[in-house]
């Protein structure tokens, strides 16, 4: 079509990509996610971009303690996340732990409940310093992340 361009990934690139849907597939199903829940990564003119999906909360809910958290998750680790509240998400990592990212106070009412996108800068995903982008175009930064433990 005319005025309308189409940068087409290198051959190399279309099997990683595939490799790595692969693999994040294969990770989800085997902790019991919905088959239809998988994180995407796409790198775009060496920008890393992470589609998260958000899985609804379980009945009934868990009760969590939350510990000093890291300040940078490896985004390679990330399988998907719940929503913890109107301003915290829980990420669920590939080795069954949860991560909750404590987002500002600017972002009260954002839906992330479609999912989410993160743009990390670099390979790892940090307090203070990433965003966490709505599919309907709003952004809360992450301003720390809690370690999160089952109560008994």
């Amino acid at each position: 079509m005319p005025g309308t361009s189409m940068i087409l990934p290198s051959l190399p690139s279309i099997a990683i990509l595939t490799a790595l849907a692969a693999s994040a597939g294969a990770a989800l199903g085997a902790i019991g996610q919905d088959a239809d829940l998988v994180v995407r990564r796409l790198m775009v003119r060496d920008e890393l971009i992470i589609h998260v999906p958000i899985r609804r909360r379980a009945l009934p809910p868990i009760e969590w303690i939350e510990r000093k958290g890291p300040k940078c998750l490896p985004a390679a680790i990330i399988a998907g996340a719940s929503m913890a509240g109107p301003s915290a998400i829980d990420f669920v990592l590939r080795d069954r732990h949860r991560v909750r990212a404590e987002l500002d106070s600017d972002c009260m009412g954002l839906d992330f409940y479609g999912g989410f996108y993160v743009e990390p800068e670099g390979d790892s995903v940090c307090a203070k310093r990433d965003e966490i982008r709505s599919r309907a175009g709003g952004s809360c930064r992450i301003e720390r992340f809690y370690r999160l433990e089952p109560k008994h």
